[in-house]
């Protein structure tokens, strides 16, 4: 059975590696070279890396029997386009979502442009950890208020600095990171508000709760938007089925 994951998570990592290891031909998509990193050492595995449109999903989908999204959660785009892609090419496909999490205490908003307007009325420094692609949400909020937590990348820090961002308010930073880590930033950089989306245990969010708790910030959780979609265990026993 040819298998094709578009990654982009850890769990994607997992299925690649122990799907390949039942016998599937397994090939990984990732839209970055950060991607790909994440995925060196598997053995047997195809690596492809590079941004897709549908046309390009289409494309690649010919000859394989099975699609697996194991996109971000928040990748609400690249999920929307893969069903579309799978779809017109008659391709199966299996959403690998990871648990959501269960959290109390967080400022729940809907959005990260939801965020910006609450913090707009809120006083205090602000780390954003929502990712590079999400900063011109909080645009019109103080620079000098914001630091952001970005990867390493130039697409991480060119974001920032399209946005006025000031340079010594950038932490370009590949996690997830231990809760002593969030706890040594937000003390650093004197946090009173820490955005985060809900990334579950595989993202540290767990950490970054911990350690906002443990430092006296205050949290304003992005949620996941609506997606379907099932655990790694029942991913690989529906790849199980299809290879016996």
């Amino acid at each position: 059975m040819r298998l094709l994951i578009f990654g982009g998570t850890t769990e994607g990592r997992v299925l690649a590696q122990q799907a390949g290891e039942l016998g599937a031909e397994v090939t990984v998509s990732v839209a970055t070279e950060l991607g790909a990193e994440e995925l060196y050492g598997l053995e047997d595995v195809r690596i492809l890396t590079g941004r897709l449109d549908r046309s390009g999903m289409e494309v690649l989908l010919s000859g394989f029997d099975l699609c697996v999204d194991a996109t971000h959660p928040y990748a609400r785009l690249a999920t929307a386009e893969i069903r579309a892609a799978c779809e017109r090419t008659g391709v199966s496909l299996l959403r690998l979502l990871r648990p959501a999490s269960q959290i109390e205490g967080a400022v729940r908003v809907s959005s990260c442009q939801t965020a910006a307007e609450f913090l707009a009325d809120e006083g205090g420094n602000v780390l954003l950890a929502t990712g590079a692609k999400e900063l011109s949400a909080f645009g019109a909020l103080d620079k000098n208020r914001l630091y952001v937590r970005v990867l390493p990348t130039h697409e991480g820090l060119s974001a920032c600095e399209a946005q006025g961002i000031p340079h010594n308010h950038i932490l370009a930073l590949q996690g997830p990171f231990s809760q002593k880590l969030n706890e040594a930033i937000l003390e650093q950089y004197r946090i009173a508000w820490l955005v985060t989306k809900d990334g579950g245990r595989a993202g540290g969010l767990g950490e970054k709760l911990s350690a906002a708790q443990a430092v006296g910030a205050r949290v304003v959780l992005v949620e996941r938007p609506p997606d379907e979609g099932e655990g790694l265990e029942e991913i690989l026993e529906k790849i199980k089925e299809r290879l016996v």
